[in-house]
């Protein structure tokens, strides 16, 4: 039994090199005679119908193998959205950050397509080493031209892992400043107070001093202004620590100080100090100035 396996695969080889050398020949006589000056026009056309009907079969299976990899195509695309999908919803159930989130949706999808290739390639008898080599070398090629872009997504790599800030936070980096509206795999979108959209590399904004304003739930607020050198000191600090221990928006429990930071030619440098949500920083600060004016000037306290 097994001397006629052997015998009937070697015969199945045979048979198949046998096809192989006369599909290469009628190839090669259809060359011959469709690249012959003194052939007629119509034994050519002849010659070619002829080659065309004894060739069905193997286009009839190519067709087929086309439409089957068309249709697993078709599908896999629609299975790609779903599992996306699935992927996104299973983050948001657990809590996963939403800049985390977009970045792991993006990737999924690279690789999720990547895979729909390698099958797809696999139905049309594309071997997977030939797609291995071919993305290897076109990643080479790409990786040696986007060298920048590889930094941008390592950078945004480390932002995910380290969360120095997150979308919603307020930061300031030596380039710009605004609150972040989007960590993508590449780039990191800011909007500014007034509304205007910044986008910062990755690579850029992991490599720079970052501020990050909101990471606290509570800042210090220091409100500078000057008098001068024939004001009351003692009253002054009396007249502002009494406005903050009666303000609903200033956190009272935590320490406040009125201080001279200078001395100037003309003028005493002071500072208000305090502490307020990080919420409610620039509400309090644009007030708070507009309180040191008006209760200083009650007192007859000039600022300068």
């Amino acid at each position: 039994m097994m001397l006629y396996g052997k015998m009937g695969i070697g015969m199945m080889e045979l048979q198949n090199a046998m096809l192989a050398v006369q599909d290469n020949t009628t190839v090669k006589e259809l060359t011959k005679v469709m690249g012959d000056d003194s052939v007629s026009n119509e034994k050519k056309t002849s010659f070619l119908l002829q080659y065309l009907l004894d060739q069905r079969e193997p286009l009839l299976r190519f067709g087929q193998t086309l439409l089957i990899a068309l249709i697993v195509f078709v599908i896999g695309r629609k299975m790609v959205k779903l599992l996306l999908r699935f992927t996104d919803r299973w983050m948001e159930r657990r809590n996963v950050e939403v800049s985390v989130r977009k970045f792991v949706m993006s990737l999924a999808g690279v690789i999720y397509n990547v895979l729909l290739i390698f099958v797809v390639a696999g139905i049309l008898g594309v071997g997977t080493s030939s797609i291995v080599a071919m993305v290897g070398s076109a990643g080479l090629a790409i990786g040696l031209a986007l060298q920048g872009s590889l930094a941008n997504l390592a950078g945004g790599v480390l932002i995910l892992l380290l969360k120095p800030f997150q979308v919603g936070d307020y930061i300031i980096t030596p380039q710009s400043e605004g609150t972040v509206q989007s960590i993508d795999i590449f780039y990191t979108r800011l909007t500014t107070t007034d509304n205007r959209v910044i986008v910062i590399p990755n690579g850029t904004i992991s490599n720079s001093d970052i501020t990050n304003t909101t990471k606290q739930d509570r800042r210090l607020l220091v409100l500078e202004f000057s008098v001068s050198y024939d004001a009351d000191v003692a009253l002054i600090r009396d007249i502002l620590l009494k406005e903050m221990k009666h303000r609903s928006d200033i956190l009272v429990k935590e320490p406040m100080r009125v201080v001279v930071t200078r001395l100037n030619p003309v003028k005493l440098r002071m500072n208000a100090k305090c502490w307020v949500e990080t919420s409610k920083y620039w509400d309090v600060y644009y007030d708070m100035l507009e309180r040191i004016k008006t209760l200083l000037q009650e007192q007859n306290i000039s600022i300068g």
